[in-house]
C-alpha cells in the first residue's frame, strides 16, 4: 500500500483528502503544521507528499526546501496545494522540486487523478510509456505510434502530447501547457499552444479526435472510445 503525507492546516480540508485517499487504497498520515513532516518523512518515506503553501509556522515553500535539501527525502514526489493563485507561488514551488500543484478549491476527483499521475510518473521503470487505446508514446525512444504505425513529432509536439498523456481526462489551461513545454521564462502567447495542438490533431489522423478543447480554458486527451468522441 503507497503511504501520502496530507500536510494542511485546513481540518475540514485534510479529513476530507485523507478520507479519500483511504478510499482509493492509500495509506494517509495527516498533518495539521508543517513541524515534524521533514522528520517523518526521513523515517517512513512517503511515496508522495501532498503540501499546503500557507501553513502556520513553516510555510509548505521552507518545507519543500528541506525536503528537497535532504539525500533521504529529495526524492520523495511533490504535490503543492494552495489557495495562493498568484503566478509567483506555482513557479516557485515548481522551480523548487515540486512535481505538481493543484489550487483550491479542487475537486477530489482532480486530486485523486493528479495523485495516480504524479505516482505513475515517479515509480515507472526503466521503460516509460503512456498508452491510450491506439495511442502510445515512448517517452524513453522519444517514439508516437498510432494504430501501431510510427508518427514524427517535433520536439515541443512530443514534449505536448507527452505532458497531456501524463494528465488523461484532466484539463489542462493554455498557462500550465505553456510553462511545461515551453518554460516559464518563454514571452510567447497562448495562440503558441493552439497552433501546436492543431498540428498534434492533424498528425495524430483519427486519433487527434482524442484531443479536446475545453473552450475558454484550455485542452484535454480522452480515455473515451473513438466512438463516443464528438
Amino acid at each position: 500500500m503507497q503511504k501520502i503525507f496530507v500536510v494542511e492546516d485546513d481540518t475540514s480540508i485534510r479529513e476530507l483528502v485523507t478520507y479519500a485517499l483511504r478510499g482509493s487504497n492509500y495509506e494517509v498520515i495527516g498533518f495539521e503544521e508543517g513541524s515534524g513532516v521533514v522528520e517523518q518523512a526521513r523515517e517512513i518515506q512517503p511515496h508522495l507528499i501532498l503540501l499546503d503553501i500557507m501553513l502556520p509556522g513553516e510555510s509548505g515553500l521552507q518545507i519543500l526546501t528541506k525536503l528537497k535539501q535532504s539525500q533521504k527525502t529529495q526524492e520523495i514526489p511533490v504535490i503543492m496545494i494552495t489557495a495562493k493563485v498568484e503566478e509567483y507561488d506555482r513557479v516557485s514551488g515548481l522551480d523548487m522540486g515540486a512535481d505538481d500543484y493543484i489550487p483550491k478549491p479542487f475537486s477530489i476527483l482532480e486530486l485523486l487523478a493528479r495523485v495516480r499521475a504524479v505516482l505513475r510518473r515517479t515509480t515507472q521503470t526503466e521503460k516509460e510509456q503512456f498508452v491510450i487505446g491506439d495511442l502510445t508514446v515512448d517517452v524513453q525512444c522519444r517514439r508516437v505510434t498510432v494504430q501501431g504505425k510510427p508518427v514524427v513529432l517535433t520536439y515541443k509536439e512530443f514534449e505536448l502530447l507527452s505532458f497531456m498523456m501524463e494528465y488523461p481526462d484532466i484539463v489542462l489551461d493554455r498557462e500550465r501547457l505553456l510553462a511545461r513545454v515551453w518554460g516559464f521564462d518563454f514571452l510567447g502567447e497562448s495562440r503558441t499552444v493552439d497552433m501546436h495542438i492543431k498540428t498534434l490533431r492533424k498528425k495524430l489522423g483519427v486519433l487527434g479526435a482524442m484531443i479536446q478543447t475545453v473552450r475558454g480554458v484550455g485542452y484535454t486527451i480522452t480515455t473515451s472510445e473513438l466512438g463516443d468522441l464528438p
